[in-house]
């Protein structure tokens, strides 16, 4: 006969087991704030409430680590707690300068398992200003850059396009020279057929970090939408290759490209990015179906950044949209405060190095921002942890032209279609007012 008898430890276990919820693994943590917009003024106090949900459900067991810091740079109280009754747990807090508080809540559950949710509140963000002034070379470094560019002659190299080409448009896969050594301007350019001469607004979009392809549906969507549109990577690499070939790339020469040449002003990676950028839009505006009146720039994150420098380094530019850019404000600890992405500056024995401060000052975002009379639609999350909103703030209060902030108290490091949408009737608008303008 047989002998189903199970040892009593195992029966124990088996009967621990089912007390923990079936759904453990589909718990959220969530932060609300007691302000919908989450923007408060210096000194005021900001109440967060930490909840944790096993999907709609919310939770009445489980033990909460949270850290409530300025910025993410200082960690300003901490504690731990276990939730009871279902009610969450609430922390409050305050800042006496202009900035932005991000809690960090940690779950942990019976299985040890842990949940991380956020919570971020602006205080008095319009008057955050940028941590150090521009250096005084600044513009005549700029200035000797565009002297040199306009020396090489603008050798273009386009391949028509099919594959993946919408009706009633010309697309090409376009490679344009801007050194004598180094890579060139690598995109997808796209047009309407039989577009007039002066007749097409301008539209470049630029990517984010990484090493990647151009975006020929990019490119079309842009021409779709009546515009001369063109996509360029960020480093001037082949485009349509296949992912291994971008792999190898991200793995070789452009390892750690953040970094590279960060002693430098003229070494500095990002340098010859923002040439590029110029030299795509010396191409863009020297078609004859430009315009004449509208060039834009859109990007995300590394694109966001480039957008801010496209605006200040090139007058030409009539129009930005940044959507939470990178690159803002790398000096942000010489005011105790965040730097943003990619936090190019190093601590060497608890200080910044001074050689990449000196040499980050001239690619940063909020040095471009300054010179910047574009129209401007920027986007922020409050709890970005890549592009910090203090920086983003730094950058955006610098603007000189017709600006507008998109602010998500609940967004991260993210490009929603909302905000894609939000700067794409933006740019519209731009184009409805300045043709309406040149009309009168």
């Amino acid at each position: 006969m047989t002998n189903f008898a199970l040892p009593l430890r195992f029966i124990i276990t088996l009967f621990s087991l089912t007390l923990l919820p079936s759904a453990f693994a589909a718990v959220t943590v969530e932060v609300s704030i007691d302000r919908e917009d989450a923007i408060y003024q210096t000194g005021e106090e900001v109440t967060f409430t930490v909840t944790a949900k096993d999907g709609a459900k919310e939770l009445d067991w489980g033990d909460i680590r949270w850290v409530l810091s300025r910025g993410g740079y200082e960690t300003l109280s901490q504690g731990d707690e276990t939730l009871d009754g279902g009610k969450g747990l609430q922390v409050k807090g305050k800042l006496g300068r202009p900035g932005f508080l991000l809690l960090t809540a940690t779950f942990t559950g019976p299985d040890g398992k842990k949940t991380n949710g956020y919570g971020g509140a602006g205080f008095a963000p319009l008057e955050i200003q940028p941590s150090m002034n521009a250096p005084d070379e600044f513009d005549e470094f700029w200035d000797a850059q565009k002297v040199a560019l306009a020396k090489i002659p603008m050798e273009v190299e386009s391949v028509p396009l099919t594959d993946g080409v919408a009706e009633a448009v010309d697309a090409f896969d376009v490679k344009i020279k801007c050194a004598n050594e180094g890579p060139p301007v690598s995109g997808y350019f796209a047009k309407s057929e039989n577009a007039l001469p002066k007749s097409l607004p301008a539209v470049l979009f630029v990517h984010g970090a990484g090493v990647r392809s151009s975006s020929l549906g990019t490119a079309v969507n842009g021409a779709k939408a009546g515009f001369l549109s063109m996509d360029i990577n960020a480093h001037g690499s082949e485009n349509g290759k296949p992912q291994a070939f971008y792999d190898e790339l991200k793995k070789g020469d452009l390892n750690g490209y953040t970094y590279q040449g960060r002693d430098s002003r003229d070494d500095i990676y990002f340098r010859a990015m923002y040439v590029r950028m110029i030299r795509a839009i010396d191409f863009l505006t020297s078609q004859a179906e430009w315009d004449g009146q509208v060039m834009a720039v859109i990007g995300h994150s590394q694109g966001g950044l480039q957008a801010l420098v496209a605006g200040g380094l090139d007058e030409r530019v009539t129009f930005i949209g940044s959507g939470v850019p990178a690159g803002c404000d790398h000096t942000g600890m010489k005011v105790d405060r965040i730097s943003g992405w990619p936090k190019i500056v190093p601590i060497v024995d608890g200080k910044p190095g001074p050689k990449v401060i000196e040499a980050s000052r001239y690619i940063d975002a909020v040095n471009f921002a300054r010179r910047c009379q574009a129209d401007a639609i920027l986007s922020v999350g409050f709890i970005d942890r890549t592009c910090p909103p203090t920086s983003v703030y730094a950058a955006y209060n610098a603007l000189k032209g017709k600006k507008e902030m998109i602010n998500e108290p609940k967004m991260g490091h993210a490009r929603p279609k909302p905000i894609e949408e939000a700067f794409w009737n933006a740019l519209k608008a731009h184009v409805a007012a300045t043709k309406g303008a040149v009309a009168k």
